[in-house]
């Protein structure tokens, strides 16, 4: 008989972006060693996801174990306190360790510290390999940001013949889904909706379905839906980027969820794209003066 798995209500609080409950939820007694491990690393990165950076810094101190060291890489990383190259350095020392250098857990925050860095390829190297769900999770991503839809499928497959019912299958599917568009975008839409009818809606099943009915033209259902998402989290990048693209669309004013993002989020891809088209404006307009 496989032991029973603690963690599993913990971990998928944490895929479906339900992080304060998972903060909320992690007093679990009598944790053999290893998962008390993976029950902070969760508890820990659920406070990156916060913006928590510093609560993250000040808190694992240098004789935490591997995994949380890794964590709070990520959290310096993010927070942009130290010196990025400096995070990135000691990231690499670490991958070059033979002891610990092919830990699950130090190289998928690899992976999302080089997808971050726009380093697809260098984030491949170390997650390619995969070994978790998560790993094979954040390979389908970074295909999906090459515009590999082929690759990002082979990974799906791999984690369909693991566990086709485990959340990170079902939200890979979604997102591979949404990228090759058409007729499979019903099928996405039927992914969050099944999410939000088993657990507790989040910002991100809720931004999820939003994507979809923009895909399938339906605007003001995806407003509805990413307003709903904005009263869970008002700081959210990625609600903000949605209502942005939404608001055009309706052709109402997007001004105000501009503003917002730029000023959580100024290194944001569509706060860039703003910037650069009003900087194009202003040298059309003064070379026409």
């Amino acid at each position: 008989m496989a032991a029973p798995d603690h963690l599993f209500a913990l971990r998928n609080n944490f895929y479906l972006g339900a992080y304060q409950a998972t903060i909320n939820n992690s007093d679990i007694p009598h944790l053999p060693s290893d998962d008390a491990v993976e029950k902070d690393c969760l508890v820990y990165r659920s406070y990156i996801a916060l913006g928590s950076y510093q609560l993250v810094i000040n808190e694992i101190g240098s004789s935490a174990p591997t995994p949380l060291q890794v964590v709070k890489l990520l959290a310096l990383y993010l927070s942009g306190s130290e010196n990025k190259e400096n995070t990135i350095l000691r990231l690499q020392e670490l991958l070059k360790d033979a002891a610990i250098g092919s830990n699950p857990t130090l190289r998928l925050i690899a992976g999302i510290i080089y997808m971050h860095e726009q380093d697809y390829n260098e984030a491949l190297k170390h997650t390619n390999a995969g070994g978790t769900m998560e790993l094979h999770a954040l390979n389908v991503q970074i295909y999906l940001k090459m515009h590999r839809s082929d690759y990002a499928e082979k990974q799906l497959k791999i984690m369909l013949q693991i566990d086709e019912d485990h959340t990170l299958t079902q939200l890979a599917n979604a997102w591979l889904n949404l990228a090759v568009g058409g007729s499979k975008i019903q099928e996405a839409y039927l992914i969050f909706q099944d999410f939000s009818e088993k657990f507790p809606m989040t910002g991100m099943i809720l931004n999820g379905k939003a994507i979809c009915c923009m895909h399938m033209g339906r605007f003001d259902e995806a407003e509805s839906l990413l307003l709903e998402a904005l009263n869970k989290d008002a700081k959210d990048a990625e609600t903000l980027a949605n209502l942005i693209v939404c608001s055009l669309h309706l052709g109402k004013s997007s001004s105000r969820y501009l503003s917002q993002l730029k000023l959580s989020y100024p290194d944001h891809m569509l706060v860039k794209r703003a910037s650069a088209a009003e900087e194009s404006f202003d040298r059309a307009i003064q070379a026409n003066a």
